[in-house]
């Protein structure tokens, strides 16, 4: 029972982790979105679609994936 209740103890806790670490990332896409970044139009609004879809699946709660498509972007960025 220990066990159990340590196991669902861990997983909430990695996953507060992780609705964390997404706010933090679309502060990195927007800092660096924000000193006007030399990327053509298309690769901008491939940042701009991923940065929106990063955001939208943390509020529903998808942090992982969350962090996956903000990932992307700040590789486009090269941050």
């Amino acid at each position: 029972m220990k066990k159990r209740m340590l196991l669902v103890a861990t997983l909430l806790a990695s996953g507060t982790a992780l609705a964390f670490h997404c706010p933090a990332d679309m502060k990195k896409i927007d800092a660096a979105m924000s000193k006007a970044p030399a990327l053509s139009g298309d690769k901008m609004a491939e940042v701009k679609k991923l940065r929106a879809e990063g955001e939208t699946l943390h509020k529903a709660g998808k942090h992982q994936e969350s962090i996956e498509t903000l990932g992307k972007a700040m590789k486009i960025l090269g941050i």
